[in-house]
């Protein structure tokens, strides 16, 4: 084949090669697509107010209010008593005991030997600082505060806070639609309070151990042929005899 012929065979075949070219990439183009890196960069303002009120860990002070009488009675004691059972676990330190000073209840000032005499029969009378602090209105209730601190669930910034107006004309902020700054903070603070054992949402807490009795009860069926399963039943039954069946 000539060099003459070859040049015009290649000539005529260009307009197919190029459509198949133009072919391939146009199937390849969805193909490209699907491998860019789609993964957006976080919000520069947080809209969950999980994350904008995070729940954290601190050292916090606990602390309690206690009106005792000469004599504590069981309310008292029992209060008395979780408080220390919550230091021995979270707290540390002492345990600080104020007393009112400038009440005309003669009755809360003798309560505080009863409140002092709890904490020494609850095992921490070595660990007990003892102080007062002024009460404003004498004709008040003045408690007795027992406070210790220890490590405490809370929310990481203070509720109440209203760092922007999205009601104001002059700005346009509230035309996002987005939630107020101390939206869901008293949530979150809600839920740190009810946490009793902050440790928790470090890390979890280990098994209980198994229930050996029914475990055993379990065992014993399967070796002698009986289903172990649990069989619901669903009996009727009157919740109160006014008006018949």
């Amino acid at each position: 084949m000539s060099m003459r012929s070859t040049r015009a065979t290649i000539a005529a075949r260009l307009p197919a090669l190029c459509a198949r070219a133009a072919l391939a990439a146009a199937m390849a183009a969805p193909l490209a697509g699907c491998g860019v890196n789609k993964v957006m960069p976080p919000p520069a303002v947080v809209h969950d107010y999980r994350d904008r009120h995070p729940v954290v860990l601190a050292d916090a002070t606990t602390a309690i209010d206690v009106f005792p009488e000469q004599r504590l009675d069981q309310a008292t004691v029992d209060r008395i008593q979780s408080f220390v059972q919550r230091y021995r676990r979270l707290g540390h330190g002492q345990i600080t005991l104020l007393a009112p000073t400038g009440s005309r209840n003669t009755a809360t000032r003798a309560g505080v030997d009863a409140v002092r005499r709890q904490l020494a029969d609850s095992g921490v009378a070595g660990a007990v600082y003892v102080g007062t602090y002024p009460v404003s209105d004498a004709d008040l209730a003045a408690p007795v505060r027992l406070s210790f601190q220890g490590i405490k669930a809370k929310v990481a910034d203070r509720c109440g806070q209203w760092p922007e107006d999205l009601a104001s004309a002059s700005s346009l902020k509230g035309w996002n639609n987005d939630t107020h700054w101390n939206f869901g903070c008293a949530n979150q603070a809600t839920l740190a309070a009810q946490i009793d054992d902050p440790r928790d949402l470090a890390s979890p807490r280990g098994e209980t151990p198994a229930d050996i009795e029914s475990r055993m009860r379990a065992l014993n069926k399967v070796r002698t042929g009986v289903d172990p399963s649990t069989k619901w039943m669903v009996k009727g039954s009157n919740i109160s005899s006014v008006g018949g069946d």
